[in-house]
């Protein structure tokens, strides 16, 4: 007999012990929850399609694990502590085998992240996983798109390029080796947010913003919410040793620039903190790289050895 919504939840989903803020969880008609004292509150939610945002026929645990940690990016970049999430999943039949093994790889990153399951709701339908994550940061210490200034230099955590490369590899449009593979793999159903890095930068960065859409589009939405462009030097572009061994310098340039899926973190700096921030560098509480500056105008312009590239994509769009 095919298992119903409340048992399937209540065995796989409903967790033990007390989280932070947690008075009542999943169970009841809502979740009751105590935000930190002098807190606001962060909430951001994504939804993610078989299909479109990850192939349906994945791992199941290996989807969980995307999941969250994708949603978790969101958190990252405005430098909030994660607190809860809920999660709406449309399955289309209720397979015992497959939300067990979800509910493991939801759960163990939910641990790894010290994040509580609050709620949700299970239904039938085309596969989808819709998260809604909440996260806690001091008023005046978020990290927005629209703070950025002229002459700030550009940054990104980590490479950019490989969600780009994982995503040609699982649609076998390049063959790779075992140790670029399980490399690739990683990236794509494992990308770490950039929680410490988010946090390290309260004081320090003007504004930030997750790489999800491709270099381009997302840096280009911190230039339209503070109303002004940047220059992206590509020579500075930090690309893993697996991508450039893997394909051409032009190729790793253009997955980094507009590929997406890498969750890493982008952010501007005041020339008059850049010494901290190289502090943070020599402390090991960041690992970053500086890309370029912010300037007049709007939207973003690459150069090459001092000339221009013209760009050939944005950036990934939404039901393209």
């Amino acid at each position: 007999m095919a298992m119903g919504e409340f048992e399937l939840i209540r065995r796989y989903f409903q967790q033990d012990g007390g989280a932070f803020g947690v008075v009542r969880g999943v169970g009841d008609d809502c979740a009751l929850l105590s935000v930190p004292e002098g807190q606001q509150l962060a909430v951001s939610m994504d939804t993610l399609v078989g299909g479109v945002h990850f192939p349906p026929n994945a791992d199941p645990e290996l989807i969980a694990e995307r999941a969250l940690r994708v949603n978790l990016s969101d958190l990252a970049a405005m430098g909030a502590e994660p607190l809860w999430f809920t999660l709406g999943l449309t399955l289309p039949s209720a397979d015992e085998a497959w939300v067990k093994s979800f509910a493991r790889g939801l759960l163990r990153v939910a641990a790894d992240y010290n994040i509580a399951l609050v709620g949700g709701d299970t239904t039938r339908g085309p596969l989808a996983i819709t998260l809604q994550v909440h996260g806690s940061v001091a008023p005046g210490r978020a990290l927005l798109r629209g703070n950025a200034s002229v002459g700030d230099w550009v940054f990104v955590t980590g490479t950019v390029g490989d969600g780009a490369a994982a995503l040609a590899v699982i649609k076998k449009q390049l063959e790779v080796g075992k140790s670029a593979f399980n490399y690739f793999m990683n990236s794509y159903y494992r990308p770490e947010p950039r929680i410490a890095f988010g946090q390290a930068l309260q004081g320090v960065a003007n504004a930030a913003i997750d790489i999800s859409d491709g270099l381009v589009a997302d840096l280009g939405h911190i230039c339209e919410e503070s109303v002004l462009g940047a220059r992206i030097d590509l020579g500075k572009l930090p690309l893993s040793e697996p991508v450039r061994k893997l394909v051409s310098l032009d190729k790793g340039v253009q997955w980094a620039l507009s590929g997406g899926d890498d969750y890493e973190l982008c952010f501007t700096v005041p020339q008059a903190r850049i010494g901290e921030l190289e502090r943070l560098i020599e402390q090991k509480r960041l690992q970053a790289t500086h890309i370029g500056e912010i300037t007049r105008g709007s939207g973003v312009t690459c150069f090459y050895k001092g000339r221009e590239v013209p760009l050939k994509r944005q950036g990934y769009q939404h039901f393209e």
